[in-house]
């Protein structure tokens, strides 16, 4: 079982309606996107690491691990924004390369952290909604939003292959590495190469082992799992409005500044 799918059955937030949850998250990210601003996406990634980490019981030790996964990523495919080469050295930074400058300006710079820190923010909403919602939930919600069947039994299905496929490779590159499989680059594009042979043919064979399975049990084209409901509380409800109400409040008047 994946790290995020075990700590979202631990979470105290679990029993919150899956509906809340899909709703706060949807809505905080989108102003969040629209807004693209430094003091909101502050306050989004603050409102998500009290809910996931105080409410939700998640270890912080865990959050800040998954939130430096893209930041990583966020930093590299930024720096392509903030730093120029250019004969003129600008009024941020500059450092000679030649006859060259690796330099920056303060509004490319204001514009880089903008970057990051909304992607940041955003991806802290998604978080909030894979650590506190099991995935069961998720597709109950996207049902009743009247999502396509097709689509939502394709998720499911690609959701539980992913834990098929993860046990299989681990299995693999553990009798790969007890046998030397790893030792060098080489030997290790070899190993990685029948790897992926292996799970192709794997992963066909347990669809095919499923899919059979399915019609032994009478499958009509709609695939029916049992779900919990959790009814919505007032208080909650309140919070989100109150909430989503400060954040297009904020993002109107920030659109309204920028264009008048």
């Amino acid at each position: 079982m994946l790290t995020i799918d075990k700590l979202c059955y631990y979470s105290r937030l679990r029993y919150v309606n899956a509906m809340e949850k899909f709703t706060y998250t949807v809505l905080t990210l989108i102003f969040c996107v629209a807004s693209r601003s430094l003091l909101m996406a502050v306050l989004v990634l603050a409102v998500n690491g009290i809910l996931t980490v105080k409410k939700g019981g998640i270890p912080f030790s865990q959050y800040w691990h998954y939130l430096m996964i893209p930041l990583a990523f966020l930093i590299i495919s930024t720096l392509a924004v903030i730093v120029n080469i250019s004969h003129t050295p600008l009024n941020a930074f500059a450092f000679p390369v030649g006859s060259y400058y690796l330099t920056g300006s303060y509004a490319s710079l204001h514009r880089g952290v903008q970057m990051i820190l909304t992607a940041l923010a955003s991806v802290s909403c998604l978080y909030f909604l894979s650590f506190n919602t099991p995935m069961t939930d998720i597709l109950s919600v996207l049902k009743k939003l009247h999502c396509p069947d097709l689509l939502a039994e394709l998720m499911l299905l690609i959701y539980r292959y992913i834990f098929l496929l993860l046990e299989i490779s681990s299995a693999i590159s553990i009798s790969q590495d007890s046998r030397l499989g790893n030792r060098n680059f080489r030997t290790s594009l070899k190993s990685f190469g029948a790897m992926a042979s292996v799970l192709l043919i794997r992963a066909m064979a347990k669809s095919g082992a499923l899919y059979d399975s399915m019609e032994a049990r009478c499958y009509d084209g709609r695939l029916k799992v049992l779900d919990e409901q959790y009814p919505p509380k007032p208080r909650e409800i309140i919070w989100i409005i109150l909430f989503e109400s400060l954040l297009l409040i904020y993002t109107v008047i920030k659109t309204l500044i920028l264009t008048g």
